[in-house]
Formats: structure tokens, C-alpha cells, sequence
């Protein structure tokens, strides 16, 4: 048997650095030596690839396991990221090598069930079995325009500034609490919260420091908080114009959501006010004038399940189910074939069977609705779905469906953020 003419492996301590360096290359991006401290401490050497050429990195891609909220709990999950083919390389079949070493031992070892990555193209990653699971509403407010509703409840709790010190166990514990409740929020470690605040000059380029602003009730209890900077933009005349950065919001009460927006609203010297949220954000609900509020919508995770029958009884269904699906999975062929799904409030089972199909469907379209957002009926409509029972779809479909819409709070990082 002939070697392969890039061998993959696990990365050492040694070889780390060159490695992480290599992956930043192929995104046309700088590491600094703070960057690769804060990622070497959060990055499983042991389930980091490289593929070498002569004892050079020249391609790789990281794991790094987490707690993914699903409808109705948290699941592990497998987050994927760093992946990077050198341009000297490129075509060469190394990225699906190692898309396909991850699967393999994710299923072979049964780890984490599901994996998610968010990709820096879209059309990279449909043919490895991941579909797009939630989506980012990229907002911009006119400032000016924000005036809220008279019958707005924005309770009697009060917002303030805090250092970085002593926001940082407060921002900590409120996330903490929204995302148990938040579909598509992952767990934040120590390593992961160090990435996430990190606010070197590099990164948030000709913005200010990151501004934390906590939210209390009357009785002192932390019930949100936004990070944000400030910066600014073109105006359209050749001069600048004042924008607030909003980085992230977090918030348990309604209450604490619309007092977070209002002293958004109330920052002066700013126009603009741009932050990424849910598709179904309720800020311009809240609004006189929800057309203050301009929305672009964009892929942001994108989900593979690495076990079938593992990942669909992981998660909870709005309607009791008890149906086939008749799942194709080339990349990963255990998956293919029939699997009964049956549901009945906590109790969820799923196992392979002889029994027909009732729904025939592509691991990506599986991936994609897995977190509840993308519709089964919308994926049928698209050929990638099919129902083989009349009625099976539309049941289906609801029983995906989660309460609100998933979406993803680190916008285009993961899974560090």
C-alpha cells in the first residue's frame, strides 16, 4: 500500500503555531502572538488536523466540543472550525479527507452527535452533508427614527456602564441563563469568553474599546446586557457619520430587552445603529416606525447530523410524531437508509427499520431543519424533501419547528465566540 501523498494527523504542541499561522493565511488574516495564546487554550491538540507535505502544515481543521441548545434541551455538539486548505494545495481532495476523518470519528467513537460550523462560503459545505440552520438578521436602525411605542414596558429596572472587570461575571451569568432558552446558542468556557472579549486594536479596527452596559431590575438582579463600540461611516457626502456597534445583546425580560434598546436609542452623536440579531428580532415591534429598523437576512450555522438516530432523539418535537424517514447520506452511509421516528412529550425514540418510508430526504436538508428554522415544507418545495405519505410533510414539519426562529449570537465566528 502507497502512502498518501498528504498524511493526516493530530497536531503537537510544536507544530501548533505554524499550523494556526498556515489556517490564517488561507482567511488573509494576521495572528499575533496574544491570538495564538488565547487559541492554543482553547483548542484540543488531540482533535486537531493537519494534512503535511514534508513535515509542513499545508491544510487542517479543529473540533472543539460544546453544549448546543436544541428545541427542548442541549445537546453536545462537534463545533468545527480553523479549516484552511494552503492555495498551494488547493483541489488536491484534502478538504474532504478531513471532512470526512471528523465524521467518521464522531460516529466510529461516538462523540458529539451533531456537528456545526459556520462557513466562510456557503457553497462549500452542502456537499459534506451540513445544511443552513439558522440565520442572522443583520440590522441597521436609523438612530434618530428609534421612538418607541407609548405603550412600550420597559419596567423599572436601570441600565449602567460598567468596566470590563466588573461586567465580565455579570455578562457571564446572564448568558449563562439565556441560553438554555435560546436555540442555537452554544456554551461559553473560560477559553471561549477570553476569544469572545478579547479587544485588541487589530479586531475591531478604527472603533473604540468595547462598552459594557448591564441591565438590573429594582431588587439589583442582572437581567441583560449589550456590548458595543462606537465607530463610523461614510454618509454618502464624503464626510463620516457616527455608528454604535452593537457586538451582543443578551436579555431574560421583555423588560430588560426594550430598556437595553432605549438606551441604544439614547446614545448621542451616533446615526447609525447596526447589530446582528434573530430573524425574528422584536425590536421593531417595539417601534412607532418599524421601518426604522433595515434587515439583510444571511446563513449563519450550518448543522450536520454525525448520528442520525442519536441527534433526532436529542431534541424535543412541538406534535407527537411516529414516522419513517428515509434519510440518503452519501458521505456518511451508516446514516442512509429508513429510521422510525416516534415522540411523545420527553419520551423520543429513534432506530433504524424495515417499515416504508414516509418522508424521503438528504442529510443537508436534515441538518438544515434540525434547530427548527428551516421548514421540511420549505426543503420539499426546493426537491430536497419528499413526501412518500400523504400528510407526513405537513406534520413533519410542525414538529421541527421551535417556538422561535434559532439564531446564532457570535455572528461570524464559531465556535470560540
Amino acid at each position: 500500500m502507497t502512502n498518501p501523498p498528504y498524511p493526516l494527523r493530530s497536531v503537537t504542541g510544536e507544530e501548533f503555531g505554524p499550523w494556526a499561522r498556515m489556517i490564517a493565511d488561507t482567511y488573509g488574516m494576521d495572528r499575533s502572538d496574544e491570538d495564538l495564546a488565547d487559541q492554543r487554550a482553547a483548542t484540543d491538540l488531540g482533535r486537531t488536523l493537519a494534512a503535511f507535505d514534508g513535515g509542513e502544515p499545508v491544510a487542517g481543521a479543529s473540533v472543539y466540543s460544546r453544549v448546543l441548545t436544541v428545541p427542548g434541551g442541549v445537546i453536545p455538539v462537534a463545533g468545527i472550525a480553523s479549516v484552511g486548505v494552503a492555495p498551494t494545495h488547493r483541489r488536491r481532495g484534502i478538504l474532504t479527507s478531513m471532512m470526512r476523518r471528523q465524521l467518521t470519528d464522531l460516529h466510529q467513537n461516538r462523540r458529539e452527535p451533531i456537528a456545526a460550523l459556520r462557513p466562510s462560503e456557503a457553497g462549500i459545505y452542502g456537499r459534506f452533508g451540513y445544511g443552513p440552520a439558522t440565520r442572522g438578521n443583520r440590522i441597521r436602525c436609523d438612530r434618530r427614527a428609534l421612538r418607541f411605542r407609548p405603550d412600550t414596558d420597559f419596567g423599572d429596572g436601570a441600565v449602567r456602564l460598567l468596566p470590563a472587570a466588573g461586567a465580565r461575571p455579570v455578562i457571564e451569568q446572564v448568558y449563562d441563563q439565556a441560553r438554555i432558552a435560546s436555540v442555537g446558542w452554544p456554551d461559553r468556557q473560560e477559553s471561549h469568553w477570553r476569544v469572545r472579549l478579547a479587544d485588541r486594536s487589530p479586531a475591531r479596527g478604527t472603533a473604540t474599546a468595547l462598552r459594557f452596559a448591564v441591565h438590573r431590575d429594582s431588587d439589583g438582579r442582572a437581567t441583560g446586557y449589550v456590548l458595543y463600540r462606537h465607530g463610523s461611516a461614510p454618509d454618502g457626502l464624503g464626510d463620516s457619520t457616527g455608528v454604535v456597534q452593537v457586538v451582543e445583546l443578551a436579555a431574560l425580560s421583555r423588560q430588560a430587552y426594550a430598556a437595553l434598546w432605549r438606551f441604544l436609542a439614547g446614545i448621542d452623536l451616533a446615526t447609525w445603529i447596526e447589530y446582528e440579531g434573530a430573524v425574528d428580532e422584536p425590536l421593531p415591534h417595539l417601534l412607532a416606525d418599524p421601518r426604522a429598523v433595515y434587515s439583510t437576512v444571511v446563513d449563519r450555522l450550518w448543522v450536520r447530523l454525525a448520528d442520525v438516530d442519536r441527534a433526532l432523539t436529542g431534541r424535543r418535537y412541538a406534535v407527537p410524531l411516529d414516522l419513517v424517514l428515509d434519510v440518503q447520506d452519501a458521505f456518511c452511509p451508516w446514516n442512509t437508509g429508513h429510521h422510525r421516528l416516534t415522540t411523545e412529550g420527553e419520551k423520543v425514540t429513534c432506530e433504524p427499520t424495515t417499515a416504508p418510508a414516509d418522508l424521503r430526504m438528504t442529510a443537508d436538508a436534515l441538518g438544515a431543519a434540525f434547530l427548527g428554522g428551516t421548514t421540511l415544507t420549505a426543503l420539499a418545495a426546493a426537491g430536497l424533501v419528499q413526501e412518500l405519505r400523504p400528510g407526513a410533510l405537513a406534520l413533519a414539519s410542525t414538529a421541527f419547528r421551535g417556538e422561535r426562529e434559532p439564531w446564532y449570537p457570535g455572528g461570524w465566528a464559531f465556535p470560540l465566540y
